[in-house]
């Protein structure tokens, strides 16, 4: 990922107290006095770890469960009645394992989360291995988590400070969206993130209705709304964003803020297409993530990346749209830089966390191999994963782990 367009062949990369303390040619690596482990990686390629920037882990005991309706219908009439009806501590706590299993084996190791009972979600996280960002939910009704802003607010506070020195826990403040949060407190979020520093994780312009609806109630389009409330800055963090215009494009690139792009749950709900292209040519940031795996329906960052690729050309009309190193930048790179973990994640550099992936190109379906970014991105599937590392922690990696 970095440098830009270089790869390194037969190389080594040295690890201690999980950082990345040194990468050398292979033939250079001298074995030391002292205990190493050894990890052959030959005939794979090491890939930073992948970073899923917009999750709803534990709904992946939705999955398959209200398929092929439009967003608010799925939203309204099956996703929010089956909340209500089923999500408690137990809900979250079981599906964020079932989401971490899947994500680890699918080469992610860190991944952002917006959904209730996050003190489960961020405690399963730790139980399984895995960096999480951990949002603090906020949402204009009751819940079983919470019973009105000043709860939301005050037990994600909480959150915020049960794990602050956690290494692999991070938080969020995580307004559901502009039509479910009200004028109230999203100024008050804006304050606390000011106060806090901490990213603001957001629905945001996910379809044309979205906007219409805004248009009609409020006289504003949503994105300008949250700049009257103080939110647009470069810890904002806007998912979905499929209805611009070249006003809006521009705010997002004067104020620094970052888009999560979700290709593959936008294209199931056909929510519309977020022009990546021209976000990117902006010098705007986008990251990648799958939604949840009640609309995707699967928590798969290669596929992810495939797709965004793919729809980015098509939309575009040109075929060097987003090509396959910034595709991978994305899912790598681009989402550290999204949840202020740059400086920790996203690269294979000395004094980062040894977040790693190995992907297994020693198959047929890998052969031959002229560029391996081109393959990790265009021709890469989820069961090529063979080693994933999350620190100096090897994650189990045996397809009926459990």
């Amino acid at each position: 990922v970095e440098p830009e367009g270089v790869v390194y062949e037969r190389h080594t990369i040295l690890i201690d107290d999980a950082r990345i303390t040194s990468i050398i040619p292979t033939a250079d690596w001298r074995r030391p006095s002292h205990a190493v482990v050894e990890v052959d990686c030959t005939e794979h390629v090491l890939i930073p770890g992948l970073i899923n920037a917009h999750t709803h882990a534990a709904m992946s005991l939705f999955r398959g469960m209200a398929d092929d309706r439009p967003l608010m219908e799925w939203l309204e009439q099956h996703i929010w009645p089956a909340e209500a009806s089923f999500v408690n501590r137990e809900f979250v706590r079981e599906g964020t394992r079932l989401a971490a299993a899947e994500m680890l084996l699918g080469g992610t190791t860190c991944f952002n989360d917006m959904y209730f009972f996050p003190d489960e979600a961020a405690a399963a996280a730790v139980e399984a291995g895995i960096r999480a960002v951990i949002g603090m939910i906020v949402i204009g009704f009751p819940s079983t988590w919470a019973h009105n802003v000043d709860e939301y607010l005050r037990k994600g506070e909480e959150v915020h400070d049960r794990f602050r020195s956690h290494p692999l826990i991070t938080t969020a403040f995580a307004p559901h969206s502009p039509y479910t949060v009200d004028d109230d407190a999203l100024r008050r979020i804006a304050i606390l993130s000011d106060e806090l520093d901490l990213p603001i994780h957001i629905h945001l312009h996910e379809t044309q209705r979205e906007v219409d609806d805004a248009l009609a109630a409020t006289k504003m389009r949503p994105l300008r709304r949250l700049g009257a409330l103080g939110l647009q800055s470069p810890r904002l963090v806007a998912v979905h964003m499929t209805a611009l215009d070249s006003e809006e494009i521009e705010i997002l690139s004067r104020t620094g803020t970052h888009v999560v792009h979700c290709p593959e749950s936008n294209l199931k709900l056909a929510s519309g297409f977020c022009p990546v292209a021209e976000l990117v040519a902006q010098g705007i940031n986008v990251a990648c993530g799958t939604d949840s795996a009640a609309s995707n329906n699967d928590l798969d960052m290669l596929s992810e990346m495939r797709t965004a690729s793919l729809l980015a050309k098509g939309l575009a009309g040109d075929p060097c749209a987003l090509p396959a190193a910034a595709a991978l930048r994305m899912a790598t790179l681009n989402g550290a830089k999204a949840l202020g973990l740059d400086h920790l994640l996203g690269t294979i550099e000395h004094g980062k966390l040894a977040d790693l992936v190995a992907i297994d190109l020693a198959r047929f379906e890998a052969r031959p191999l002229y560029d391996p970014v081109s393959h990790v991105v265009y021709g890469a599937h989820r069961d090529q994963v063979s080693e994933v590392w999350v620190g100096h922690r090897r994650a189990p990696h045996e397809r009926g782990w459990r």
